[in-house]
């Protein structure tokens, strides 16, 4: 697909891991169809930075403290189902997969296995 021709998106990274949150916005900022990007720590970051800039996609961790990443999945899948949600977790079970699916997620990435395949993905959604 020719570069002109290419959505630009926005993409919300959400972990609580300040190491993962650093390594992920460094690998997106080489995909060049991501033109925004924005982190938060925790649920309630997140609800403030989804209200204020609707981003296109979300990269989320289940495990955050307070609430988790999956009541933050059925928050944007309620409020903002534009958007599309990609989780990303250590928790790689058939349950929490088969959840996250229920609840609205595109997909399913095991950080410990598949963390740089996220670039390609992001940019292929």
């Amino acid at each position: 697909m020719p570069a002109t021709a290419m959505k630009s998106k926005s993409v919300l990274v959400v972990d609580d891991s300040v190491l993962i949150v650093e390594r992920l916005v460094e690998m997106l900022k080489e995909v060049e169809s991501v033109k925004q990007l924005f982190t938060a720590e925790n649920y309630h970051e997140a609800v403030g930075v989804l209200s204020q800039r609707k981003p296109d996609l979300v990269l989320l961790d289940i495990h955050m403290p307070g609430k988790n990443g999956i009541d933050l999945l059925r928050f944007i899948s309620s409020e903002y189902p534009e958007t599309k949600v990609l989780m990303i977790s250590n928790q790689v079970s058939e349950h929490y997969q088969r959840l996250c699916k229920q609840e609205g997620a595109i997909g399913f990435i095991d950080k410990s296995k598949d963390f740089d395949q996220i670039p390609q993905l992001v940019e292929e959604l």
